[in-house]
């Protein structure tokens, strides 16, 4: 009797185990790459680089380049719609908007608002918005690009910016404590705790994020409470991308794509 309690056990925790599934990872192509910074894909198969500050469009046909030296260094690329790509180039504290070919279609500087704005994060956001954060008051604002004017929408924030994503709807950062925070369009901030220290990192969703350190890959699911390594065949990398199950390791070499599904 005490043997077959003991099976029992054993089978149900078998069971249990076996529900938890890792990720699953394929790798898909390699494009060769020689440059500063990989930055993505959209959904019509076009990828974005810089390489001694000019941003490149490329696929398989064609290669479209945006460059404006006077501006200095691009600091962030928005990606989310492809036909309004977002260059920040902050040491002008200027965003640049541009079309699917690549040509300017709008030059803001902040510099020149009637409310003083020192940007030192920015990202689309909706309604003809953009997310800024003011370093002038700390606090993070909503710009309208087409009726040039802005609001503040939080509170300041307590520590310097040391990481951050944005989507049309919320924005996330991490700080020098790292420390994880979002913040929605109408000025609420969410705590979601700490995150361990990282080399690069990608916020998934609000309970998952994807993190390097010393070339080993991590998803970290808060709501499961997992961590689990991503196993790839890079043993060492500069950085990776993650969005929409394509994970892409940019290494001094090229590009290795991978498809993930992650449970």
């Amino acid at each position: 009797m005490k043997k077959l309690v003991i099976f029992l056990f054993i089978a149900s925790f078998s069971v249990v185990f076996s529900q938890t599934q890792n990720p699953t990872v394929v790798k898909m192509d390699s494009i060769r790459f020689n440059g500063d910074a990989f930055l993505g894909y959209d959904s019509f198969g076009f990828y974005y680089t810089i390489n001694n500050n000019v941003f490149s469009k490329i696929n398989k046909r064609e290669t479209l380049e945006y460059k404006n030296v006077s501006l200095g260094k691009i600091t962030k690329v928005d990606l989310q719609n492809p036909l309004k790509i977002v260059l920040f180039y902050e040491n002008f504290n200027t965003v640049i908007s541009l079309d699917n070919q690549l040509n300017e279609t709008q030059k803001i500087n902040f510099s020149e608002n009637p409310i003083p704005i020192v940007g030192t994060a920015i990202g689309i956001a909706s309604q003809n918005q953009l997310w800024i954060y003011n370093s002038m008051n700390q606090q993070l604002g909503l710009y309208d690009y087409l009726s040039a004017t802005y609001k503040t929408i939080s509170v300041p924030f307590t520590e310097s910016i040391k990481n951050y994503v944005s989507d049309f709807n919320v924005f996330h950062w991490i700080d020098i404590k790292n420390s994880w925070y979002m913040c929605d369009i109408f000025g609420k901030i969410t705590s979601k705790g700490k995150v361990p220290d990282f080399e690069t990192i990608t916020i998934i969703n609000e309970n998952q994020f994807m993190y390097s350190k010393n070339s080993i890959l991590i998803l970290h699911d808060l709501e499961k409470e997992t961590k689990t390594q991503i196993e790839i065949s890079e043993k060492t990398f500069k950085k990776f991308y993650y969005k929409d199950q394509i994970l892409s390791i940019f290494t001094a070499t090229g590009i290795t794509n991978y498809k993930i599904t992650i449970p």
